[in-house]
């Protein structure tokens, strides 16, 4: 029997399978670094002591051994790549157990599509837990492709690697108590499962009764000001690093200065660029700031464990889960060794385990659009003036302005001398027809299109252009790849990857969807779009749970009101 045996092992009456003979413990529960030898069987690590055989021996010679990394918020969905490309990615880096919200897929295929990421992870040397998505769709004030309910919810919520409800963005629906809402927070109570939170700017009163529905992280925090009072009231702070969002230097502060111990890592969303550096990097760049290096560790690995009610992953300590990293020093927190169940998976920087090329879960194409004609995309002028998104550059808010724009023929048109460029949002589930229709500021271009249907959380297709018949093609391509991102100019295709699972990954090898995304950027910056990566904060700007102005297919939305908007009502100053 492996307890028997794992006794005899931690004895020493046995060998080990495995002992890493002469390591630096990086020891998260006592919170200091000691020396010894680390004795593993079957998968588990039996004993920490000296002078312990093994039938193989690993001499690491005074390097640092610590528990292996867990990202305990991410939609996997965003790096545009099926599940096996992106553990051969992040594995190397040490992330050897990732929590799933297959929120994206399931605002696209309901159940079909948190089954389809199920059967997608099965036999990785990743371990993928989920969290059932708590909004599909996020609000009724956009089209998804399904309605998840709690009866959905209840028909998967006992499975073993179900842990709770995620991410609950309609906390107005928390505090106005909506049947809906409230039906799915009890369902996870029921269970004893985790709730998770997603509450931008909520405090006081409100924050107070958000919490006490059970919902006990959150992923939203921008300040330390905000964090800390989350932390105050009992909240576990996910601190994000993303590829549009980027929280991690704002919340040093609260690492540096409060209790640690409800502070976890995690990616949330990340395009292919910024996978092969993974929590490690966000671990390196606590410490350079300043954070101690074992409680940077320890956010990265024990705290994510306790909170999600993992009983024997995050620590280096007798049975535990042998999930290990050695690391030649605690500055760059590059692995020279990854272990997953006590067997060495990857090697500087290189996966050196295999991963199986099992056929893909088939899926039905999803990119549903009512026949468009380059009239569609255009807008009655009312005025020169329109409310205005404007987009903050690594943030996922926005803010509501009031910008000049052009008129031709009476229509509205954007202006590229401020700026000032039309956005449409096209309805791709169920074939509405709907479109909706606005401005946007900070993406500088001066000539053509870009267009995706990744856009959150229900992923209608989004377009940006300077002009109607460039916003048109690019609408039309992605119709014909069955979804992507594209880029475009004087109805010439300069760029574009097709997304045809679900319209949000491909079926292709990581460094194929990799290069394809540098040429969209590139195209990108071509035409003039200034940031960095335009696709991802263009896949925001659909989203109506995050302030300030957002477009979805129905219309302009303001959170502020949390309504749809006139666009060409009066500025406040003018009334």
């Amino acid at each position: 029997m492996t307890q028997q045996r794992i006794i005899n092992v931690a004895r020493g009456h046995e060998k080990a399978d495995l002992v890493i003979k002469n390591a630096n413990i990086v020891n998260v529960l006592s919170e200091e670094i000691h020396k010894g030898d680390i004795a593993i069987a079957d998968g588990i690590i039996a004993g920490i002591s000296d002078f312990y055989e093994g039938e193989k021996e690993i001499d690491v010679n005074g390097a640092y051994v610590t528990p292996s990394f867990i990202d305990g918020h991410v939609h996997l969905e965003s790096a545009m790549v099926l599940p096996k490309e992106f553990a051969k990615t992040v594995l190397p880096a040490g992330t050897t157990t990732v929590i799933i919200d297959p929120h994206e897929i399931s605002n696209v295929f309901g159940l079909h599509g948190i089954s389809f990421m199920h059967e997608a992870v099965k036999d990785l040397p990743l371990d993928v837990y989920t969290m059932l998505p708590s909004c599909v769709p996020a609000t009724p004030y956009e089209t998804s492709g399904f309605d998840l309910n709690s009866y959905d919810l209840s028909l998967l919520i006992d499975k073993p690697w179900v842990l709770g409800i995620a991410e609950m963005m309609n906390f107005p629906g928390v505090l106005n108590l909506d049947s809906n809402v409230m039906a799915k927070l009890e369902l996870a109570k029921q269970k004893g499962k985790r709730i998770d939170g997603h509450a931008p700017f909520l405090s006081s009163k409100d924050l107070c009764a958000y919490i006490s529905s059970g919902v006990k992280s959150d992923h939203e925090c921008t300040t330390p000001d905000e964090a800390i009072e989350k932390l105050r009231l009992g909240m576990y702070i996910m601190i994000r690093e993303g590829t549009a969002a980027k929280d991690l230097d704002a919340l040093l502060p609260v690492l540096k200065s409060c209790n640690t111990r409800k502070c976890i890592f995690v990616t949330d969303d990340r395009h292919p660029s910024d996978l092969k550096e993974h929590i490690n990097g966000m671990v390196r760049r606590a410490v350079e700031a300043g954070v101690d290096p074992i409680k940077a560790v320890q956010i990265a690995s024990l705290n994510t464990a306790e909170y999600f009610g993992f009983k024997d992953l995050g620590a280096v300590a007798p049975g535990y889960k042998a999930d290990l990293l050695i690391l030649p020093d605690l500055e760059s927190f590059k692995p020279a060794v990854v272990m997953k169940n006590g067997k060495i998976i990857a090697e500087n920087g290189n996966l050196t385990c295999k991963i199986d090329e099992s056929e893909i879960p088939s899926m039905r194409g999803s990119v549903n659009v009512k026949w468009i004609e380059p009239a569609d995309f255009r807008i009655e002028a009312k005025s020169d003036i329109a409310r205005t998104i404007e987009i903050i550059p690594h943030q996922l808010v926005t803010k509501s302005v009031y910008s000049k724009i052009n008129i031709e023929n009476g229509n509205a048109v954007s202006n590229i001398d401020t700026d000032t460029l039309k956005i449409c949002v096209i309805e791709r589930h169920r074939a509405t027809g709907n479109i909706g229709k606005g401005f946007v500021k900070g993406f500088n271009l001066k000539s053509g299109a870009i267009a995706s249907t990744v856009a959150h959380d229900s992923h209608n297709m989004i377009v940006i252009g300077t002009n109607d018949e460039d916003m048109y093609t690019a609408a039309v391509e992605l119709v014909k790849s069955q979804g992507g991102k594209v880029v475009v100019k004087d109805g010439e295709v300069l760029a574009k990857l097709p997304l045809p699972i679900a319209g949000l990954m491909s079926d292709r090898e990581f460094n194929y969807v990799l290069e394809k995304c540098s040429e969209l950027n590139s195209a990108a910056h071509s035409i003039g779009c200034t940031l960095e990566d335009p696709f991802m904060t263009m896949g925001f700007l659909s989203l109506p749970v995050i302030p300030e102005l957002k477009v979805t297919d129905k219309g302009v939305f303001d959170t502020g009101v949390f309504n749809f908007v006139n666009i060409f009502e009066a500025e406040p100053a003018l009334l």
